[in-house]
């Protein structure tokens, strides 16, 4: 790694939320405000939130872009004292091939700052009006998705994952949707609550609920392909967990005797 002799942050990896320009954050918003150089990515990131530039900054788009052409450009610009700000969807932190951008910096010599967005999981579980943990049901998310281009560790499939009993959100994964219910269905009930949330916050959000005995069928007839959250397990259905002890009268703590 190289030594960063220059320690002002010239970079600034942002996630823009799931689709809704006003899921960005304020912090997001001012980099954006104040960037000279913006690389978004084109295929997933809506141009809307490009909106909030307002220093006429240069935009350059990463759809076709390689690996080393991205670093290449913010490497150079965060040399010429230029602020960088490399658009990402949801939250940089998943399924966001942050690291090997962070790594070539780091390697360069050069700051960065990670800004967290809103991720597309969180959008979908707003537009279920559901908790991902309900007490009584289940304590524990997990993200996965199953695999296609990129593996997945044999460890991590989603017969295995389905044996915990958690709430799983799966990522990048609707057009293997057959695939997806079959491996869950070794672990989980076939009347399983199933939900798929396509485009979580945009304008044409659906939501197609189910179980995993009729969730396939469901997806199919309303088109969905891409751009869609599953989400499975019985914390999203419509049969009442636990109340929560943060609001129970009998429930003693720090601010409530």
């Amino acid at each position: 790694m190289a030594e960063i002799k220059d320690t002002a942050v010239k970079v600034f990896f942002v996630g823009t939320g799931p689709g809704d320009p006003e899921l960005i954050t304020v912090k997001g918003m001012n980099l954006l405000k104040t960037a000279d150089l913006v690389i978004y990515a084109g295929s997933l990131v809506r141009e809307k939130v490009l909106g909030y530039c307002e220093k006429g900054p240069e935009i350059r788009n990463s759809a076709s872009m390689s690996l080393d052409e991205i670093t290449s450009l913010m490497v150079e610009a965060a040399r010429q004292g230029k602020k960088v700000v490399r658009l990402h969807t949801g939250d940089p932190s998943l399924y966001g091939a942050l690291r090997e951008q962070a790594d070539v910096l780091e390697k360069e010599g050069v700051a960065y700052q990670i800004v967290p967005g809103v991720s597309s999981a969180f959008a979908s579980a707003a537009a279920l009006k559901r908790e991902l943990t309900l007490p009584g049901v289940t304590q524990t998310v997990i993200f996965t998705r199953v695999e296609g281009r990129t593996p997945v560790p044999a460890e991590e499939r989603l017969s295995k994952l389905a044996a915990h009993g958690a709430t799983i959100c799966i990522f990048l994964s609707i057009a293997m949707i057959d695939e997806v219910v079959k491996e869950l269905a070794e672990g989980y009930p076939l009347d399983t609550p199933v939900a798929v949330v396509y485009r979580a916050s945009w304008e044409d959000e659906t939501v197609v609920k189910g179980t995993l005995a009729d969730i396939a069928r469901k997806v199919k007839e309303a088109g969905i392909k891409r751009q869609a959250m599953i989400i499975v397990g019985n914390a999203i259905g419509d049969s009442p967990g636990e109340n929560s002890k943060l609001y129970d009268a009998g429930f003693s703590h720090g601010y409530r005797e």
